[in-house]
């Protein structure tokens, strides 16, 4: 009897603490915590989540390129629904009566008793319409956002563009729901956390129809939207807009950047698309067409194009020779209008012989850099082809080629200088002879970089041998400072005494008084130094590539162009790059007869 009462005890005290925890716990959630109280009270209380409008963005020059405007998303909690008139709802909506039951059915399957999306960006328009009948459709509510709204149709690949945040990004990405707008590219992605904004959260009291009735306890357990910070670009957009309208009917880019900061004055992908047809709801169809489009408008290649860089690339390995005192600025050869050596033939365009280094430049000289570069990994001094080839990539590599320049865009590139051991791979350790890869002498070959890059280059060259790392963002406008590493000079592995020469010979392409190669680049009342390029292309017409930068003693503008399938990079490149530095230095346009032979020039309707 005495272990049956000493049991009956302990199940007694077993049962009473359990009762005390379970009421402690019920205490703390009624009464203590109001959060539970407010949750429990979801069917007469919304919790309406506030979205923050996302920061604006401007032009270097404080001209708004992109703002906010309302929109609206239809919201339904299928526990408050009740009958109404489909047929009324389907006309305000503009929707068929199969998306109608399609997604009640979706919202059902999803939650009974929690809200959903039924109808996303509502606007304004449709807004105004429904809103005067909504008491007529209980269980629907409207819940207000924003969505981009475009000043001018430029820059699309520079802005990029917001879309809804997918299920992979929210898990990966605290503070994310499903029904979040997200930046997918361009500036809109990589400052994704600096536009975004905070949510907030208000919490009304409803009736049996689903019409607000009021706050729920004046607010207390609300918390306020905080909208995003807005941004300085370092886009001109007048400039912007001048580049994209040259690029009509053609592939290619322009980017220019300014070399004294590395600000990124224009960038621009040609075909391009209008950046408002990726706002609202008719942004899932348009994005499809824009992605099916031969033309490839949503590819960016001015950051993820990979090209030969050509005959400008010659500027670089006249460097790489001063440097390793390979040659000297006056040593001539002289040119019989081909390089051969054995079988190889590398043909040269007629010009004055013997040419020296600014010489070789100015006439981009095949026969003068084909030797060059052959001479550079043959010196004795390295005792190998491949240690000479080492030493020239790592000059190569120096000004930022061969690997991503860490701009602030998401989707930049790197291009392709080749390590040694790919040779090797190719031809056996060792194997190889300078004559295998000549090529890589005039901007060939297996040597890619990607537009951006070619601009840096040629900022680095205006500088006299540094760079800034590229970026397209100037000012946070709420305090937060832009990474160092944009305010920090890299240098490259040349001495800066030995860019006058290669500069001298960039001069006279444009402004030689026996014709350089550029002359269609020349600007009465501002020094360009350039260089043009006609890139080989095998699967048709050759590209046409020009780099300058102006003036020639005080640089305010570095600037890469590369038009596919155009030709001759003195015919096209060159001068749309002149224009674009007038319009720059100036603020108009004086050489209306060169304006109206690029904007008349068309590269793809034209083809066959």
């Amino acid at each position: 009897m005495e272990l049956y009462s000493e049991r009956k005890y302990l199940i007694g005290a077993l049962i009473i603490i359990t009762s005390v925890v379970f009421l402690g716990k019920l205490f703390s959630l009624q009464i203590m915590d109001p959060s539970y109280k407010l949750s429990a009270s979801s069917n007469v209380v919304r919790r309406v989540t506030e979205y923050p409008s996302r920061g604006l963005i401007y032009d270097r020059n404080m001209e708004l390129l992109v703002s906010n405007k309302p929109s609206y998303d239809l919201m339904v909690t299928p526990v408050q629904l009740s009958e109404f008139d489909t047929i009324e709802l389907c006309e305000i909506l503009d929707i068929s009566r199969e998306y109608l039951e399609n997604n009640l059915k979706r919202a059902s399957e999803f939650s009974r008793f929690r809200s959903s999306v039924f109808l996303k960006q509502l606007s304004a328009e449709s807004y105004a319409v429904l809103q005067e009948k909504l008491y007529k459709y209980p269980g629907f509510y409207v819940q207000p956002r924003t969505l981009r709204n475009y000043h001018k149709n430029i820059a699309a690949h520079v802005l990029g563009y917001v879309g809804e945040a997918d299920r992979p990004f929210i898990r990966n990405n605290e503070g994310y729901a499903m029904g979040d707008y997200i930046g997918v590219t361009g500036i809109e992605r990589t400052y994704e956390n600096v536009l975004k904004g905070e949510k907030g959260f208000r919490n009304f009291l409803v009736n049996v129809h689903g019409q607000i009735m009021g706050s729920y306890q004046e607010g207390r357990y609300d918390t306020p939207a905080f909208v995003g910070s807005d941004i300085v670009t370092t886009i001109d957009a007048s400039l912007q807009e001048y580049g994209e309208m040259l690029m009509e009917n053609k592939r290619g880019s322009i980017v220019a950047i300014e070399p004294a900061t590395g600000e990124i004055l224009s960038l621009v992908s040609s075909p391009s698309y209008d950046p408002s047809l990726l706002v609202g709801r008719p942004r899932s169809s348009n994005y499809r067409k824009l992605a099916v489009d031969t033309l490839n408008p949503l590819f960016n290649r001015a950051l993820m194009a990979h090209y030969p860089p050509g005959s400008i690339f010659k500027i670089i390995n006249g460097l790489v020779a001063l440097e390793e005192n390979i040659v000297s600025a006056s040593d001539q050869l002289y040119c019989p209008g081909s390089y051969t050596v054995g079988t190889l033939t590398i043909r040269c365009r007629f010009h004055k012989s013997p040419v020296n280094l600014p010489e070789a430049i100015q006439y981009s000289c095949n026969t003068y850099f084909s030797d060059l570069f052959r001479k550079i990994l043959d010196h004795p001094k390295y005792g190998s082809v491949t240690n000479g080839y080492n030493v020239w990539r790592d000059h190569i590599t120096s000004f930022g080629l061969g690997d991503k320049l860490n701009s602030d865009f998401p989707n930049e590139l790197r291009g392709n200088v080749p390590e040694s051991a790919y040779y090797d791979r190719f031809y056996g350790e060792n194997r190889w002879r300078s004559l295998q890869v000549v090529s890589l002498g005039l901007g060939q070959a297996e040597l890619t970089v990607t537009p951006l890059q070619m601009a840096n280059m040629t900022a680095a060259i205006a500088n006299r041998g540094y760079y800034y790392t590229p970026r397209i963002v100037k000012e946070i406008k709420n305090g937060t400072s832009l990474p160092g590493e944009f305010s920090t000079k890299n240098y490259t592995s040349i001495d800066s005494t030995w860019f006058e020469y290669v500069i001298d010979g960039m001069e006279a392409v444009v402004n030689g008084p026996e014709g350089g190669t550029g002359r269609l680049a020349e600007m009465q009342s501002v020094i360009i130094c350039g260089k043009t390029g006609t890139v080989q292309n095998p699967h048709g017409e050759n590209h046409s590539v020009f780099v300058a930068f102006a003036p020639k003693d005080d640089p305010q503008i570095a600037i890469s162009v590369y038009v596919e399938n155009a030709g001759y990079g003195a015919t096209w490149a060159a001068p749309i790059a002149s224009l674009m530095i007038e319009k720059y230095l100036t603020g108009n346009v004086t050489r209306k007869w060169l304006e109206d032979h690029i904007l008349n020039a068309d590269f793809i309707t034209n083809e066959d």
